[in-house]
């Protein structure tokens, strides 16, 4: 069994001051794998002022190119331990290692590209008149607190840790209790690429200890979470006494739509993969998908057959397409999904049942397919967070885009079109944070990432993130040193 018995605080492994240690779930086999360290309350504490004391300290002094240097080395060893952070990962929410090979060997240019941004901070003149200078300035926020989810652990560390490196925060990161092994792999990485002391601080924790004092701290000045938006309102709540910043980057009900003049193979192959990727559990899956009705027996059929393609099986299998849920919670909310969908009338043509014989000991699901769908039903208006696909007919360009702004998300978005003015005339009526063209899940670290609607506030990676991790400062100096007496005769 792995050991993570140990929080990292200040540049120290301590021991918990009042949290607990738990065994981590390997999702495959639902037996323990690794004993992690969860803090409470007062880990917190300790772990803000370790960051607080660092944020005062050599980090705010600290030239930006030098900082940019650090967050290198940081990539650099990264980069290196992609594999083995990869498996990790893999070992504890279940995705298959040929999808975390693929996103954790990227991370290291997320790295790259935030190191890019520590120097590029500028601020602007403003003309008045003669009399007076001004000018602005971007200063880092502070310390930032991080939350980040059980479903891509490592990936939303990168956008949260990177970003607040660069602009000059330190930062105490509260992963979830179910993923939090590769944190403290990242805590170990921080370590030897020279983060000082205090910088980069690793409490994982429950929600309503750790994370709700996280939020309320007082010298917390930011928290960026990924997750739902139950637990983002709780947290605005909590966060009201001390008016905190706020990034929340939550869930996604995401229309993919396939036109019928598309390129049907491509098509299909994307919206297959959004589709069940990462057992469904991944914000940005085309989980609606819309299918003008000339094609939409086609669609319906070509999706019956992939489902029967996907290999489900062990993670850590090369050949495996699809690995368990990665939790039994989640195991048990898809399945009630499910019942929901054939109860509303759905016609469910693929899956819809936990996986018995010899993965019956894991959280395993089949890939699922409803057809027939309303864009009223459950199944089509709430995050499942399981590989469910509900295909929904329309005709033409304006019942598409109906449907698919008819959801209370906004996260993401595809089309598939042959026809360029269609394709631009679509895409700027869609209510989501990004949309893709003839193309889907296309994420990289320049282009800004979030959601309208209930999907969020603010924006992950690009330029625009950094500006949530920094506050603007106007300076305005006298040219003449002269200030008349207002109570003069």
């Amino acid at each position: 069994m792995a050991h993570y018995d140990r929080l990292f605080i200040g540049g120290e492994w301590q021991a918990p001051q009042d949290g607990e240690l738990i065994e981590s779930i390997d999702p495959s086999t639902a037996e323990p794998w690794a004993e992690v360290a969860l803090g409470g309350p007062a880990d917190i504490d300790l772990a803000v002022a370790a960051a607080r004391d660092a944020f005062a300290g050599p980090w705010r002094k600290m030239p930006a190119w030098e900082r940019a240097g650090i967050l290198r080395n940081l990539a650099e060893l990264y980069r290196a331990e992609a594999p083995r952070l990869a498996e990790i990962e893999t070992r504890d929410c279940g995705r298959a290692i040929r999808e975390t090979r693929m996103d954790v060997g990227a991370h290291s240019q997320w790295y790259h590209w935030f190191a890019s941004l520590a120097d590029k901070s500028e601020g602007r003149t403003i003309p008045i008149d003669e009399s007076v200078h001004a000018f602005t300035s971007k200063v880092p926020i502070g310390v930032v607190g991080a939350v980040t989810p059980w479903n891509a652990p490592l990936l939303t560390a990168c956008w949260k840790v990177g970003t607040a490196l660069a602009a000059g925060c330190t930062i105490v990161l509260k992963p979830s209790e179910f993923t939090a092994a590769t944190s403290f792999e990242l805590a170990r990485i921080a370590e030897a690429a020279g983060v000082p002391r205090g910088v980069i601080n690793v409490v994982p924790g429950r929600g309503a200890s750790a994370g709700a004092r996280l939020v309320r701290h007082p010298e917390v000045a930011k928290i960026s979470f990924t997750g739902s938006g139950v637990t983002a309102r709780r947290m605005l709540l909590d966060g009201a006494d001390t008016l905190k910043r706020f990034t929340f980057e939550l869930g996604g009900k995401a229309a993919h739509i396939i036109f019928a003049d598309a390129d049907l193979e491509a098509a299909i192959n994307a919206a297959t993969s959004s589709a069940w990727v990462h057992c469904g559990q991944a914000c940005a899956l085309g989980s609606r998908i819309l299918v003008e009705r000339p094609i939409y027996d086609r669609v319906v059929e070509a999706f019956r057959e992939r489902a029967g393609q996907v290999r489900v099986g062990m993670p850590l299998d090369d050949a495996t397409h699809m690995g368990p849920h990665a939790h039994e919670q989640q195991l048990i909310k898809t399945l009630s999904y499910v019942d929901i969908g054939r109860a509303e009338g759905a016609e469910l043509i693929a899956g819809g049942r936990r996986i018995e014989g010899a993965l019956a000991r894991g959280y395993f699901v089949e890939p699922t397919v409803f057809a027939g769908v309303s864009n009223a039903m459950r199944v089509a208006r709430e995050e499942i967070f399981g590989p469910v696909a509900a295909l929904i007919p329309f005709d033409g360009e304006e019942e598409a885009i109906a449907i698919a702004n008819d959801s209370d998300f906004g996260l993401t978005a595809g089309l598939w079109t042959r026809d360029v003015g269609r394709a631009l005339r679509v895409s700027q009526r869609i209510e989501a944070g990004m949309v893709w063209v003839n193309a889907y899940r296309y994420i990289r670290w320049s282009t800004p990432y979030g959601g309208f609607k209930l999907s969020g506030w603010g924006r992950e990676n690009g330029t625009d993130a950094l500006e949530a991790y920094q506050e603007t400062r106007t300076t305005i100096m006298s040219a003449t040193g002269a200030f008349a007496n207002p109570y003069a005769a």
